[in-house]
């Protein structure tokens, strides 16, 4: 099976109520906030080493029984800056897409440099919800 490294759409960052733990030496999210600050409508995320699926991406991944990954709540909300430039604009629930999978194993995994990999059945999937602005190139193997 092929595996991709996806980098997807980064549509702000981490709000205040983020609780991060740094005591082992790692970045350790132990609470998301993800606020925007723009978005171009994909349904996936990216804020590192954290993702965010909308909530009808994440049934779907879920109903295929796709490997390495599981859901969790997140506060989503939108900056100053957003609702200045989108007054009117709806976004979608989303939730926070914890992976757990080993890259190029599992349908969902983090390589090194904690970019996501997903196999061709996730990034198939993933297609047909929209990963427009995400940046995809083959996982070479080695």
């Amino acid at each position: 099976m092929r595996y991709y490294r996806l980098e997807p759409e980064v549509a702000g960052g981490f709000g205040e109520d983020t609780i991060i733990d740094r005591s082992s030496g790692k970045m350790v999210v132990e609470k998301l906030h993800y606020e925007l600050d723009g978005w171009l409508g994909d349904d996936l995320l990216e804020s590192t080493p954290c993702f965010i699926a909308s909530e009808r991406l994440a049934r779907e991944i879920a109903t295929s029984q796709l490997t390495g990954v599981y859901f969790d709540s997140a506060k989503v909300t939108q900056s100053d800056q957003f609702k200045e430039l989108y007054p009117n604009r709806e976004i979608p629930m989303f939730v926070w897409m914890k992976v757990k999978g080993k890259a190029g194993r599992d349908d969902f995994g983090i390589a090194p440099g904690l970019t996501l990999v997903v196999s061709e059945r996730a990034y198939d999937l993933l297609k047909t919800f929209g990963v427009s602005h995400a940046v995809v190139r083959p996982l070479e193997k080695g």
